[in-house]
């Protein structure tokens, strides 16, 4: 059933056909079957991504969350330690946790660490790196107050970092949420991206804009709209 319906949703989608953001949204709705797949947004940027200075990399909060447990793990001592636990932090350790990660156990979504500590993250930096969870002071991952970023990381935010070919992609929500959730997370994740461009990229930054579920066709937004309301 879920097979037919989405066959049937991808005939509705005319590939590179530009979208308005509403009757976007209206089309992934319609596709996706009923387990909650992800919304995923795909964003294509004009910049050379081998240039140190058009990195495009960020973290913006999802207002409506992201539909899922976020694991958080926490490199702290003492005090710091204990706001972790206290904000909700589901692993808070050192150098166990140090060991933990060496030895592949990384039952986590996010990793923050307060900065005395980033000694000890750097002894499995090749394992968190790669994996995209290295926290990061730019990314607010490497904090002193971590309470504040272990709230934000529960809440349902989103780090993005362009690829290799000039893109960013990411998850911004469910497909279970209500079309207006899903068009703010999706504006929300646009702004930032936007907010984020270099310096020294002129000309067209933001090329192409598209939505799809897990297992669904993509979706082209209509670039004029979308971009005139983040404008």
């Amino acid at each position: 059933m879920a097979g037919k319906r989405m066959k049937a949703a991808a005939t509705k989608v005319v590939k590179g056909k530009p979208y308005a953001l509403k009757d976007a949204v209206a089309l992934l709705k319609e596709g996706a079957p009923k387990f909650n797949q992800t919304v995923d947004v795909a964003i294509n940027l004009g910049i050379d991504p081998t240039q140190s200075d058009q990195m495009v990399r960020g973290v913006v909060p999802m207002p409506h969350g992201l539909g899922k447990n976020v694991k958080v793990a926490v490199f702290a001592k003492g005090d710091k330690a204990e706001a972790a636990k206290k904000a909700g932090a589901d692993i808070v350790g050192a150098e166990e946790l140090a060991d933990a990660i060496a030895k592949g156990e990384m039952n986590f979504d996010v990793c923050i660490a307060t900065p005395d500590m980033m000694g000890v993250v750097g002894k499995v930096a090749k394992i968190l790196g790669p994996r995209g969870l290295m926290p990061n002071p730019k990314l607010g991952t490497v904090t002193p107050d971590v309470e504040k970023a272990v709230k934000a990381a529960k809440a349902g935010q989103v780090e993005f970092k362009v690829e290799k070919a000039g893109i960013i992609h990411a998850g911004v929500g469910k497909v279970g949420f209500g079309e207006k959730e899903i068009s703010e997370n999706v504006m929300s994740f646009i702004a930032a991206v936007k907010r984020a461009q270099p310096a020294g990229v002129k000309g067209n930054y933001i090329k192409k804009i598209s939505i799809s579920a897990t297992m669904g066709p993509g979706i082209t937004l209509d670039l004029t709209e979308v971009l005139g309301l983040v404008a």
